[in-house]
């Protein structure tokens, strides 16, 4: 940000009074993430605490009904403490258990699959398409087994699943559908919100590096009725009544009835404080993701490098992650891509470590790299760059330069560098005992 008299200095931060941002001072370290906070956010924790609304209170009850609005009609949102917990009650509400099949696929976060194991039924892992790296149908075709009831699909890095293709793989075949949109807000598939769908649950996360934030938080969005109904019951102990209406009453209000063994899922007041101004501001957060991607698609063009798989339709990515890939001929392998952008101050990150590859998944599920090789072969060439909408021009155009240095690697390092498929660059490659 250019120095200017509407901005103040403390140690390690800068304060634009014009915009009540807080960023990163440009010529310090550049953060892969940092959420963007501004006083507005700050001064709503501050009349959330001073109100003596410390746990799930009002802001939570309208944090629900304004998301539910932004997305849509006729939908219900039940405020979570993460979208983990979120899915959780997702899947619990439809009653999958034991013996039960759920299709993941194998590039996401480990807590996609992990819900599916909470209720005791069985993730099955499938590869993911070449471009996207979203699901690919074709080979969650090839999973289905007379057990499979449900499909988890993952909006990655906030390119969605198309619409129409997850409506009709599922009603094909007889599956639920909840769907994980923790990148993915807010983002248009086929003309509509990704929320706004006939899925039985769609998840969205509020963690602190996602598109928009409660610190830590989630919401699960649905049209059912009833899911919703059970997810705000099992989200609080499994407990009949709202905590917020036996505390808001007026009248003796104590009695209450445990209906089930439930968890402790519930959004915090302050938390949902945060995220009711994050609402607001989305549209401007999401504009300013976008323009640092198209940024990132003009200027690192023409180097040996994948871009990332670019929308289908306007307001299409929701640029949670500039996920781009090494190309064959990259001088550096994607590690030491890595550790030159952070010796030069920029942090990176690495989005996924396929499940497949992870010990508890592959040892538990028995799994061999050759059963997915889109993304066994993707990952060891994957690495996302910073991009958050509190970003200055500067931070991006450093971001850039920094790449073009990155893989600008002198010739005697050229020659001792190892090739990204080389299954030694990373702890987490396809060794032999994991190949198939």
């Amino acid at each position: 940000m250019p120095a200017t008299a509407d901005a103040t200095q403390d140690a390690s931060r800068t304060f634009d009074t014009r915009t009540g941002k807080r960023v990163k001072d440009d010529q310090s370290s550049i953060p892969f993430a940092l959420p963007d906070i501004t006083e507005a956010e700050i001064e709503a924790v501050s009349d959330s605490v001073r109100s003596g609304w410390l746990t799930t209170g009002p802001n939570s009850a309208a944090f629900e009904k304004e998301f539910a609005s932004f997305l849509g009609d006729g939908l219900e949102a039940v405020a979570v403490n993460s979208a983990t917990a979120g899915l959780h009650l997702a899947v619990e509400a439809l009653g999958l258990g034991p013996d039960d099949e759920v299709l993941v696929p194998t590039w996401t976060f480990t807590s996609t699959a992990e819900v599916v194991r909470y209720v005791g039924a069985n993730p099955v892992l499938v590869d993911v398409e070449p471009g996207s790296l979203n699901i690919d149908f074709a080979a969650a075709e090839r999973a289905i087994t007379e057990r499979t009831r449900a499909i988890l699909p993952v909006h990655f890095a906030g390119l969605p699943v198309p619409r129409g293709d997850l409506s009709k793989f599922a009603s094909s075949h007889g599956l639920e559908v909840v769907e994980d949109a923790a990148h993915a807000f807010p983002v248009i598939s086929e003309g509509r919100l990704v929320g706004d769908s006939e899925s039985a649950a769609v998840v969205f996360s509020f963690y602190a590096t996602k598109t928009m934030t409660t610190g830590e938080g989630g919401m699960l969005v649905t049209r059912r009725p009833e899911i919703a109904e059970r997810a705000r019951t099992m989200r609080l102990h499994g407990i009949s009544r709202d905590v917020f209406d036996r505390y808001t009453s007026t009248k003796p209000n104590w009695h209450y009835e445990v209906v089930a063994p439930g968890y402790k899922y519930n959004l915090p007041d302050p938390a949902a404080a945060i995220g009711r101004v994050q609402l607001r501001r989305s549209k401007d957060m999401t504009a300013a993701r976008q323009r640092i991607a198209e940024r990132y698609n003009t200027e690192l063009a023409g180097l040996p490098l994948q871009l990332p798989a670019q929308p289908r339709e306007p307001g299409g990515h929701a640029w949670h992650v500039y996920a781009m890939r090494l190309a064959d001929d990259a001088p550096v392998s994607r590690d030491r891509f890595v550790e030159r952008m952070a010796e030069m101050g920029v942090g990176t990150s690495v989005h996924f470590i396929p499940l497949h590859m992870h010990p508890y998944w592959r040892d538990t599920l028995q799994l061999k790299c050759a059963d997915f090789p889109v993304a066994s072969e993707v990952f060891n060439r994957v690495v996302s760059l910073p991009i958050f909408s509190a970003m200055t021009d500067r931070q991006i155009e450093r971001v850039i330069r920094s790449v073009h240095k990155a893989l600008a690697s002198s010739p005697q390092e050229q020659r001792s560098t190892r090739r990204p498929d080389d299954p030694e660059v990373s702890t987490f490659s396809c060794d032999e005992r994991n190949r198939g």
